[in-house]
């Protein structure tokens, strides 16, 4: 009987890890799938940036943009780390992750749609460069930062049930973005002035 008892723990239990791996590796793929969007909308970037610099444009913030990338890639590796050393499961949580960043990637693709040849992950400026006018850079000031990128990260915390990387991390994040978002703002108000 105690025989039994053992034999079925031990399956349970043999179960069980076999369940945690798999729902591991579903975030991992979940994870895979939208790193491999953010290469080839960083690969679009560096495509844009090359056509910038030839017609002339300026970089302003490179430092920033240097520690956004960084800070940025430090994140999901962080986030991902801290799924596996937990143990994440694949959950209600990493559900959710996976419809914020379904929605911060439409964000970004809409984003990258609307702003074309002038889409950057860094701050360049072309002579006689044209402002987006469109119905969403109207309402949302930054979209690609408030629909894209910080519900991206909190999608990616989330995904992962990363809550240290979420909590600690995304506010790092957030200031860094901060910066960004006020070199933009004197940019683009020189812009504007011309």
């Amino acid at each position: 009987n105690s025989i039994t008892i053992s034999f079925r723990i031990s399956l349970f239990c043999s179960n069980f890890a076999k369940k945690n791996t798999k729902t591991m590796q579903n975030i991992i793929i979940t994870f895979i799938v939208f790193f491999t969007l953010r290469l080839l909308s960083l690969a679009y970037s560096i495509r844009n940036e090359k056509r910038l610099l030839k017609n002339g444009a300026v970089q302003y913030g490179k430092v920033n943009s240097l520690l956004l990338t960084l800070a940025h890639v430090a994140y999901y590796l962080s986030a991902l780390y801290e799924a596996y050393i937990s143990g994440t499961t694949f959950n209600c949580f990493s559900v959710c992750g996976v419809l914020v960043m379904g929605f911060a990637y439409a964000m970004l693709f809409y984003v990258i749609y609307k702003l074309h040849d002038v889409w950057t992950v860094k701050l360049y400026i072309v002579p006689g460069q044209r402002i987006e006018k469109s119905f969403l850079f109207r309402t949302v000031r930054h979209p690609n930062y408030y629909l894209n990128i910080i519900p991206e990260l909190i999608g990616v915390g989330l995904l992962c049930n990363a809550w240290y990387t979420l909590f600690i991390g995304l506010p790092i994040y957030v200031c860094l973005l901060a910066v960004r978002i006020r070199q933009e703002e004197k940019v683009m108000k020189k812009l504007l002035e011309n």
